[in-house]
């Protein structure tokens, strides 16, 4: 049975930071718009407080939830244990986009491991905490992380990450603008 929490509970935050995986769901505001949903890892997602939590957004092929997050705030994570006894919890919440040109990012920053490739920290305030039973989600047994994202951005440097964001993160696939800083005025 399914319950709602008014806070991430001491337990509850202890239970997040143990899950190797999470994923995150936005939406444009079009009715015609792409949901997406997803995956992410590399010990990136930290919890600011008891209704508030964050996650270091690494330069990838899109900029979806940046772009649905600027757009409209909507953001929902997923948490699933794979090990363990069954379980999922979802965060729903209001999302806001903290670029690396701001004090925000200064503060929030260090509570992340150093990745190369680093481009925004997504922040959430919880709106709805609930967990359900899990039931359904099948046994996996955490092998460890995948190092392709990162050695990726440390071969390729912060210039050529800097012209592949241009050219990737600079709108979403409904074409919504996507990292500030690459902003066209469109």
């Amino acid at each position: 049975m399914g319950k709602l929490h008014d806070v991430l509970t001491p337990e509850l935050q202890d239970w997040l930071r143990a899950q190797h995986v999470f994923f995150v769901a936005t939406a444009p505001l079009a009715g015609d718009g792409l949901v997406n949903c997803s995956p992410k890892g590399l010990d990136s997602f930290r919890v600011l407080g008891p209704r508030e939590v964050a996650y270091l957004d690494l330069t990838g092929s899109g900029v979806e939830t940046i772009a649905h997050a600027r757009e409209n705030g909507r953001i929902v994570f997923l948490f699933c244990a794979f090990e363990g006894p069954p379980k999922i919890v979802r965060l729903h919440g209001r999302a806001s986009v903290v670029m690396p040109s701001s004090a925000e990012w200064e503060r929030l920053r260090p509570s992340f491991p150093e990745h190369a490739g680093a481009r925004a920290i997504v922040r959430a305030e919880l709106t709805r905490i609930s967990d359900s039973c899990g039931y359904g989600v099948p046994h996996f047994t955490f092998a460890g992380e995948r190092d392709t994202l990162p050695r990726s951005c440390e071969a390729k440097g912060e210039p050529a990450l800097a012209r592949y964001r241009a050219e990737k993160n600079a709108r979403s696939l409904d074409g919504l603008p996507g990292l500030p800083e690459l902003d066209d005025g469109a």
